[in-house]
């Protein structure tokens, strides 16, 4: 166990009081915390807004090297990396785990450093040329969740930094250790200021939202946390990328192949142990083979290992925290109660760690809270249906808005349906497989903007046109 710092300015900075981190799969305390202060914020925040003339002026080339360079030391750092992620946020280091967050952080960095925003050129002819310069926003605040802790700061930070702005990031407090160790790592390529990190209570992420230093808040997190961030930034019309919870929609229609599909759908909702915005949370079955679904999905749950994650035989781990771990276990207990039946699970053995077994529940519809509401963890309503139409429509009811999925043997059938669905990533025969050269982002609840790809860099950036 150990004390860790924050980093403002380039340097280590320590602080009067620490927080315990807990390991979740053990109970055991995984390293302290620093208790930021508004104080240290707002040098933080001055460390960024000093930094900033000089990286905005700098070549797009140097920009451009420095998040490949950041990329490197994250791959060279990998295996500590990894097994700090796991100590704090319980993946397991195996499977679709920590080394895995890890890779992603590398392949993003590298993806997100190759990304380019070319001047436009709208008009050019004898009565004049206009130009669409993209120019750095400045001081960009990042406030991350607890779910994938390092992978969500490379998606904030990367982008911010690779179009030149300066970066304030506040991780969860579930999860602060990992997220320390990257930034530390990007200090080591980066100049001084460019990427601070402060950490501390929930109370310093609506003082960032607020402060007048922050030019843009990226938050990935809760509905409920990001209208709160939404109001707070009104003050001062900061720009806001959100993205915020999802609820997303699985739909089987009755010529998919349930043992061909079976292994896809089981880990589009329950990667990161169902930890996930974009993993599948409610998936609806045609009546004629629902019962084979779930019989199949049932067989490939009972392979899955589920334990402490630093045991390399684990593919799954524990809830994060518990207020996790009680949300999941209520959600379940009200489906039980509402005429839900439990196909496998729904019974955690009690002991260390705050694991919740992976479970199946049928026999619910929307209108059961287990369906409406996001459960954020390794559970799975599964939703009887027999009419496309009727099915699709009560699936878009919901306000949420994030992802959703077709599944068939007739992909371009499935295209047409999924295509009517209101979110904003639809998959075909898979879910949740993002990717950094591809936007992402929601709809109605579940968010504003989109990150990846060169629409997610253009959120980090101001319009000038230069009229010639």
């Amino acid at each position: 166990m150990s004390d860790h710092q924050m980093i403002i300015g380039g340097k280590p900075q320590p602080a009067s009081d620490h927080l315990d981190v807990e390991n979740p799969a053990t109970g055991d305390v995984a390293g302290r915390m620093p208790m930021g202060t508004r104080a240290n914020l707002d040098a933080a925040v001055d460390a960024a807004r000093t930094a900033f003339p000089g990286w905005a002026a700098a070549p797009d080339a140097d920009r451009k090297a420095a998040c490949h360079a950041i990329a490197a030391k994250i791959e060279e750092d990998g295996d500590a990396l990894a097994s700090l992620i796991t100590s704090e946020q319980g993946k397991p280091l195996n499977g679709l785990g920590s080394r895995f967050e890890v890779g992603g952080c590398v392949g993003w960095a590298h993806a997100t450093a190759e990304l380019d925003l070319p001047v436009e050129v709208v008009q050019d002819d004898d009565q004049g040329r206009i130009e669409v310069h993209r120019k750095p926003v400045g001081v960009v605040g990042s406030i991350t969740p607890w779910n994938w802790p390092v992978l969500i700061a490379v998606w904030h930070i990367l982008p911010a930094v690779r179009a030149g702005n300066t970066v304030v990031i506040k991780p969860s407090p579930y999860t602060p250790l990992s997220t320390l160790r990257l930034v530390a790592l990007m200090n080591e390529v980066l100049p001084a200021g460019v990427v601070n990190a402060v950490t501390g209570p929930d109370e310093l992420g609506g003082a960032m939202s607020e402060h007048s230093g922050i030019d843009k808040i990226v938050f990935t997190g809760s509905i409920a946390t990001g209208k709160k961030v939404m109001a707070s930034a009104a003050g001062t019309l900061k720009r806001l990328t959100l993205e915020l919870g999802g609820n997303d929609a699985g739909i089987v229609l009755p010529d998919a192949d349930p043992k061909a599909i079976a292994e896809g759908l089981f880990w589009g909702a329950f990667i990161n142990t169902g930890q996930t915005c974009g993993a599948m949370k409610r998936l609806y079955v045609h009546d004629s083979i629902h019962d084979a679904v779930c019989d199949a999905l049932v067989e490939i749950a009972g392979r899955m290992p589920m334990g402490n994650g630093l045991s390399e035989e684990n593919v799954l781990g524990p809830l994060s925290n518990k207020m996790q771990f009680d949300k999941v276990a209520g959600l379940v207990d009200d489906a039980k109660r509402n005429g839900g039946k439990i196909l496998l699970g729904g019974d955690p053995k009690g002991g260390a760690g705050y694991f919740y077994p992976i479970t199946f529940v049928s026999n619910v519809a929307d209108g059961t809270r287990l369906v409406d509401e996001e459960q954020f963890g390794p559970v799975l309503p599964i939703i009887r249906y027999s009419d496309v139409d009727q099915i699709v429509a009560i699936a878009n009811q919901n306000p949420h808005g994030l992802g959703g999925s077709v599944w068939s043997s007739d992909s371009a059938a499935a295209k047409k349906i999924a295509q009517r669905l209101e979110c904003g990533s639809v998959w075909v025969n898979k879910h949740g497989a993002i990717q950094p050269n591809a936007p992402f982002g929601g709809v109605k609840s579940s968010g504003i903007g989109v990150e990846f790809g060169p629409e997610g860099l253009k959120e980090y950036t101001t319009i000038q046109t230069v009229f010639c």
